[in-house]
Protein backbone atom coordinates (compact mmCIF):
# COMPACT_ATOMS: atom_id res chain seq x y z
CA UNK A 1 0.00 0.00 0.00
CA UNK A 2 1.42 3.52 -0.80
CA UNK A 3 1.76 5.70 2.17
CA UNK A 4 0.08 8.71 1.29
CA UNK A 5 -3.56 8.62 -0.20
CA UNK A 6 -6.04 11.51 -1.19
CA UNK A 7 -9.56 12.07 -1.90
CA UNK A 8 -10.65 11.94 -5.61
CA UNK A 9 -13.77 12.32 -7.56
CA UNK A 10 -13.91 11.32 -11.17
CA UNK A 11 -17.22 12.15 -13.31
CA UNK A 12 -16.99 10.30 -16.63
CA UNK A 13 -19.54 10.71 -19.86
CA UNK A 14 -20.81 7.66 -21.74
CA UNK A 15 -21.53 7.26 -25.49
CA UNK A 16 -25.32 8.25 -25.48
CA UNK A 17 -26.01 6.18 -28.19
CA UNK A 18 -24.43 3.00 -26.21
CA UNK A 19 -27.29 0.63 -25.18
CA UNK A 20 -28.04 -0.05 -21.15
CA UNK A 21 -26.52 -3.24 -21.54
CA UNK A 22 -23.09 -1.71 -22.78
CA UNK A 23 -23.38 1.53 -20.81
CA UNK A 24 -23.63 -0.87 -17.63
CA UNK A 25 -20.57 -2.86 -18.20
CA UNK A 26 -18.53 0.29 -18.85
CA UNK A 27 -19.88 1.41 -15.39
CA UNK A 28 -18.78 -1.73 -13.94
CA UNK A 29 -15.46 -2.15 -15.70
CA UNK A 30 -14.69 1.14 -13.95
CA UNK A 31 -15.90 0.70 -10.32
CA UNK A 32 -14.15 -2.41 -10.14
CA UNK A 33 -11.17 -1.02 -11.44
CA UNK A 34 -11.40 2.18 -8.39
CA UNK A 35 -12.50 -0.64 -5.96
CA UNK A 36 -9.33 -2.93 -6.77
CA UNK A 37 -6.96 0.35 -6.37
CA UNK A 38 -9.23 2.30 -3.88
CA UNK A 39 -10.12 2.25 -0.05
CA UNK A 40 -13.61 4.05 0.37
CA UNK A 41 -15.90 4.54 -2.70
CA UNK A 42 -19.07 5.49 -3.85
CA UNK A 43 -20.64 5.55 -7.16
CA UNK A 44 -23.49 7.86 -8.34
CA UNK A 45 -25.02 7.36 -11.72
CA UNK A 46 -26.89 10.70 -13.23
CA UNK A 47 -27.82 8.65 -15.85
CA UNK A 48 -28.63 10.38 -19.51
CA UNK A 49 -28.56 13.56 -19.95
CA UNK A 50 -28.30 15.94 -22.86
CA UNK A 51 -24.50 17.26 -23.34
CA UNK A 52 -24.39 21.21 -23.46
CA UNK A 53 -22.50 20.99 -26.90
CA UNK A 54 -21.91 17.96 -29.19
CA UNK A 55 -18.89 16.17 -28.75
CA UNK A 56 -18.33 14.04 -31.92
CA UNK A 57 -22.02 14.46 -33.31
CA UNK A 58 -23.17 12.56 -29.87
CA UNK A 59 -25.79 14.86 -28.13
CA UNK A 60 -26.51 12.80 -25.16
CA UNK A 61 -24.60 11.02 -22.54
CA UNK A 62 -24.55 8.85 -19.79
CA UNK A 63 -23.24 10.36 -16.84
CA UNK A 64 -21.35 8.46 -13.82
CA UNK A 65 -19.31 10.35 -10.64
CA UNK A 66 -17.20 7.97 -8.47
CA UNK A 67 -15.82 9.35 -4.80
CA UNK A 68 -13.01 7.72 -4.09
CA UNK A 69 -9.76 7.35 -1.86
CA UNK A 70 -6.34 6.48 -3.20
CA UNK A 71 -3.04 6.79 -3.38
CA UNK A 72 -1.81 9.52 -5.58
CA UNK A 73 -0.56 7.61 -8.90
CA UNK A 74 -3.55 6.18 -9.27
CA UNK A 75 -5.60 8.69 -10.72
CA UNK A 76 -2.66 9.03 -13.59
CA UNK A 77 -3.45 5.63 -14.78
CA UNK A 78 -7.52 5.81 -14.18
CA UNK A 79 -7.05 8.65 -16.35
CA UNK A 80 -4.83 7.03 -18.82
CA UNK A 81 -7.83 3.78 -19.30
CA UNK A 82 -10.55 6.41 -19.84
CA UNK A 83 -9.15 8.15 -22.55
CA UNK A 84 -8.37 4.84 -24.11
CA UNK A 85 -11.80 3.28 -23.75
CA UNK A 86 -14.09 3.13 -26.78
CA UNK A 87 -17.57 4.15 -25.30
CA UNK A 88 -15.96 7.28 -23.11
CA UNK A 89 -16.46 10.38 -24.79
CA UNK A 90 -15.46 12.87 -21.62
CA UNK A 91 -14.02 12.15 -18.37
CA UNK A 92 -12.40 14.16 -15.33
CA UNK A 93 -10.62 13.45 -12.33
CA UNK A 94 -10.18 16.31 -9.63
CA UNK A 95 -8.75 15.94 -5.96
CA UNK A 96 -10.87 17.06 -3.38
CA UNK A 97 -7.64 17.70 -0.84
CA UNK A 98 -6.20 20.43 -2.79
Amino acid sequence: MAKISANYEVVFIIDGNKTEEAAAALVEKFKTLVEQNSTAMEVEEWGKRKLAYAINYITEGYYVLITFTSAPEFPKELDRILGITDGIIRSMIVCKDE
